[in-house]
């Protein structure tokens, strides 16, 4: 009797602890209401009042940011890539040498972390970064 019990306490702890956590992350988006007779949807500012101390350093015209560049592969053009660690620029590198649809796709041979990235009917490097030219730093 005491061995059912105290399996039944068990699942009903655990039952407890799940509604808990399943609370925790679901409740804040019900609007089950607050406290203070607000939704949280009220509560939440999207567009907070910016801190009057925050001097803008940098700006940058939206007409500077749509710009549109045209890239020549076939005449002298090239990109250079230059990578900065803990941003994402692993990934975005490894997808400009292996997943751009190119006229002549960039060479990636398996076991090898360079890649051979030629300009259509030459022997010239379109592309300088990390999986074109290798690792250099080590």
């Amino acid at each position: 009797m005491v061995e059912r019990t105290s399996k039944f306490l068990l699942i009903v702890a655990v039952s407890v602890c799940f509604m808990l956590i399943l609370y925790q992350y679901v409740g804040p988006g019900l609007s089950l209401g607050s406290p203070s007779g607000r939704s949280y949807s009220e509560e939440l500012d999207l567009f907070p009042t910016p801190d009057p101390h925050y001097v803008k350093k940098y700006y940058f015209p939206v007409r500077e940011l749509e710009r549109e560049l045209a890239f020549d592969m076939k005449g002298e053009d090239v990109i250079v890539f230059l990578h900065i660690q803990k941003t994402g620029g692993t990934t975005f590198g490894r997808h400009l040498v292996q997943n751009v649809r190119l006229e002549v796709p960039c060479d990636c041979r398996p076991g090898q972390k360079k890649c051979t990235c030629y300009r259509p009917n030459r022997r010239e490097t379109w592309l300088f970064s990390r999986f074109s030219t290798g690792w250099s730093c080590g």
